[in-house]
């Protein structure tokens, strides 16, 4: 019987290393963390006239609070550019009156990384997200309050992907990049101040 109490004391300790060992494994990360690599450093965020403020301030806020200052593309050894935005809403489920019961919101932009001697790390690469939400037409201010919040959170869930889009963007990385870049392309010649 002495045994049972050792066993619920032990239980406790094994439960929350395992809990430990499940979230380091499938890539949790506390939020406000970015894990953009240092290596990134200076960057600098180009936003093209069609992407929403609400978007770049999004990300180089997320940028911010991981610890990264972003620059103008003068002083960049690195720009980030945000391009070719586009949001679209469709009814994905109607109601007996044929009214729209539920839309889909997708938003989506196009991004490329290119290092300051214009070889492209991240070549232009699409992003997306969705989701669903209910709409009740007699309650349409609210509806259209739920769908601003709904847009400003799509906002941040992309500018998330961005910034994992960054993460594996390591010196190692970056360098390997660049070497296969310049094997591939001959004519593109290093810096002077290039190892």
């Amino acid at each position: 019987m002495a045994l049972r109490p050792a066993l619920k004391n032990l239980a406790v300790p094994v439960t929350a290393l395992a809990l430990s060992a499940t979230l380091a494994g499938c890539g949790f990360q506390l939020r406000g963390t970015s894990p953009v690599p240092a290596a990134l450093q200076p960057l600098a965020i180009q936003c093209g006239s069609q992407i929403p403020d609400t978007l770049c301030l999004s990300v180089k806020d997320q940028l911010k609070m991981g610890g990264l200052e972003t620059t103008d593309a003068g002083n960049a050894a690195y720009v980030l550019g945000l391009k070719s935005y586009s949001q679209d809403r469709r009814a994905s489920a109607i109601t007996v009156r044929a009214a729209a019961a539920e839309y889909t919101l997708t938003q989506a932009v196009r991004i490329e990384l290119i290092s300051d001697d214009r070889i492209p790390l991240i070549a232009d690469t699409e992003l997306n997200v969705r989701e669903t939400y209910r709409y009740d037409e007699t309650n349409i201010l609210a509806k259209q309050r739920e769908q601003d919040e709904l847009e400003q959170r799509l906002n941040d869930r992309l500018a998330q992907q961005i910034l994992f889009r960054l993460a594996p963007m390591t010196e190692a990385r970056i360098q390997t990049i660049r070497n296969d870049y310049r094997t591939n392309n001959p004519s593109a010649e290093p810096d002077a101040d290039e190892p």
